[in-house]
């Protein structure tokens, strides 16, 4: 069966969208799918599959897939891709929206200029979760805040979140490629993560400004990680390393994340349309 996708991309994190609002059962096995259709040799290249879904008690659903057919929890910079996507084809033209994930419902704040086109989104990403058995991370603490670890005979220091999917931050004064390519996917399948986890390499470059590269569960280093940016900014508020409203500067560009005084991260940033085509997805 031949079905139209469209391709997106925040911050040069890119996955292959498809229009499921008005015929949800279009996409029968997103999990092969998303592994025949990541790859960037063979396929058109992304880093998983996204449906775009109707619902009956919020606006939109989005399921994600990551490019080795796991499904994702949730995935800030796709999110944003969908906001920007429904507003532009007329699905709504509310600037205020919420789309349900596997983690939860996410709000989205619309920025929308004079050609009526999105520029940026603004995502309540919700509040971070830090307690340990919650992210889940294989500790009998209830914080895991610059604990040490182990890997490859080196000694880190971590500190873990979850913005509803699990995040292992780890503050460095350089991030290296022998980080994120050798110790990245070391760390993503730990015994201390049960569910697998995201990782993060970050340097403090300011109090308001940090720099991260991330080793992604399921997809390997990514240009960007909008939960990735949101777990570092939390981590390093948790450190004291800076004020509540950073920019997080990332391979693809830059996040401006806010944890708010209710306890919320909000993140703001782009979501850009690749190209559109049409694939045989039998």
């Amino acid at each position: 069966m031949i079905a139209e996708f469209i391709k997106m991309e925040g911050l040069g994190n890119d996955y292959i969208y498809f229009d499921c609002i008005k015929n949800p059962d279009l996409i029968s096995n997103p999990n092969e799918l998303a592994i025949k259709l990541s790859d960037r040799h063979f396929g058109i290249g992304g880093d998983g599959v996204v449906l775009m879904l109707p619902h009956s008690d919020v606006d939109f659903e989005m399921q994600m897939f990551n490019a080795d057919g796991s499904e994702g929890e949730m995935c800030g910079n796709a999110i944003r891709c969908i906001g920007k996507y429904v507003y532009e084809n007329n699905y709504t033209k509310k600037a205020d929206i919420s789309i349900k994930t596997q983690s939860g419902n996410r709000d989205l704040n619309l920025l929308v200029d004079e050609s009526e086109k999105v520029t940026n989104v603004r995502v309540n990403m919700g509040e971070p979760i830090l307690n340990g058995s919650d992210i889940p991370v294989a500790l009998a603490m209830s914080e895991i805040i610059n604990e040490p670890i182990q890997v490859e005979g080196q000694k880190f220091y971590m500190t873990c979140v979850s913005m509803g999917n699990p995040h292992c931050i780890i503050f460095v004064d350089k991030i290296t490629d022998d980080h994120i390519l050798e110790i990245g996917p070391i760390l993503e399948r730990h015994n201390l993560f049960p569910n697998r986890v995201n990782v993060e390499f970050a340097k403090i470059k300011s109090t308001d400004s940090i720099e991260m590269r991330v080793w992604e569960r399921g997809s390997g280093e990514t240009m960007a990680c909008g939960t990735g940016a949101a777990a570092v900014a939390v981590a390093a508020m948790l450190n004291k390393h800076t004020e509540r409203d950073v920019t997080v500067r990332l391979k693809g560009g830059d996040l401006r994340i806010e944890w708010a005084n209710n306890n919320h991260v909000y993140m703001t940033g782009p979501a850009i349309v690749v190209f559109r085509g049409q694939i045989d997805i039998s």
